[in-house]
């Protein structure tokens, strides 16, 4: 089975492609703000930082 171009390019490069191509930009900071929080969140897991992060929510 034969792999075309659009097959080839990664999620990350699709999603810029389509902010790009639908002009939407705001988007950005909501996805910087998501992907922000799950890292805090995956981080904080099981550490003895994680009572301190729940006060923050």
């Amino acid at each position: 089975m034969e792999e075309t171009e659009e097959t080839k390019l990664s999620l990350a490069k699709e999603f810029i492609l389509f902010l790009k191509e639908r002009k939407k930009f705001w988007l950005i900071p909501i996805i910087i703000v998501f992907f922000g929080v799950g890292l805090l969140l995956v981080f904080a897991q099981g550490s003895v930082v994680a009572p301190f992060i729940y006060t923050l929510f």
